[in-house]
């Protein structure tokens, strides 16, 4: 924890939602009830790009790319009760703004499962704030809200409006993915900032565009956050599509958060 206390207080921590008041508290909770997560390797890409051609998953638009990252993020939230509960809330939350985010994403033709980026950013909470100053629904700070239109000053704060965070978020996915390719590089990318993702690219690959494969192929140079960012987005993702496989069917689950 005193590392990442330590990079806010050094700057780094500067971009969209890099590490924002829900995924902040799960890594915390990760690292230190699990702190030994599997490392991805380039085995481990070359056995997702195998799984998600030979047999891609109904009721997905994002790749459910097999990953023991995912599976430890599965396990974590599904299984350790503090996790769970705060996990049961972020699920009794989706039913508040998954209409809202559903019908952008597709007015923009974007895949419907990037709602679950919003899910690790915020805990759908509008008004959720991170030690680094991101703040709202999809965690923008300041100077990115104005890049892509928000309003942000000390009487008016629009990245806590839901409705004007989600246009703002979505197209500056949309950008990114035009930019890399792929949704989980522009994930990769919101998370970190896209000068980052594309210089680890262009090192790693020779191009800035690449494959949702590449997400794992260039882990090891990403910060430690982000390489489990879209390992997150993924389990989120399976334990909403099926909640009462991982124990979520309790209606008390999320009391007392």
């Amino acid at each position: 924890m005193d590392r990442i206390k330590n990079m806010f207080r050094s700057g780094v921590a500067k971009h969209v939602g890099l590490l924002s008041a829900a995924l902040l508290s799960a890594v915390y909770t990760v690292q230190t009830v699990h702190p030994k997560l599997p490392e991805m390797t380039a085995v481990d890409a070359v056995l997702a790009r195998d799984v998600a051609q030979s047999a891609p998953d109904s009721g997905w638009d994002l790749p459910n790319l097999d990953n023991p990252r995912v599976d430890s993020w599965v396990k974590l939230f599904s299984t350790d009760p503090k996790v769970k509960s705060r996990f049961a809330v972020w699920l009794d939350r989706k039913d508040t703004y998954e209409p809202m985010i559903s019908a952008k994403l597709e007015k923009r033709d974007m895949p419907q499962d990037l709602i679950y980026l919003a899910m690790i950013e915020s805990g759908f909470n509008p008004k959720a704030k991170s030690p680094a100053k991101a703040g709202g629904l999809w965690q923008f700070i300041s100077e990115t809200g104005k890049r892509y239109g928000l309003t942000v000053n000390k009487k008016v704060d629009e990245r806590n409006v839901p409705a004007k965070a989600t246009d703002a978020a979505l197209a500056y996915l949309s950008e990114l993915h035009d930019r890399f390719g792929s949704w989980y590089l522009a994930a990769a990318a919101y998370n970190t900032g896209e000068n980052r993702v594309a210089r680890i690219m262009r090192q790693v690959t020779g191009s800035e565009k690449g494959s949702d494969e590449d997400y794992y192929r260039i882990s090891s140079l990403r910060p430690r956050e982000t390489q489990d960012y879209v390992p997150m987005m993924i389990a989120a993702a399976r334990i909403s599509k099926e909640p009462a496989r991982y124990g979520f069917d309790d209606p008390d689950a999320g009391m007392g958060e």
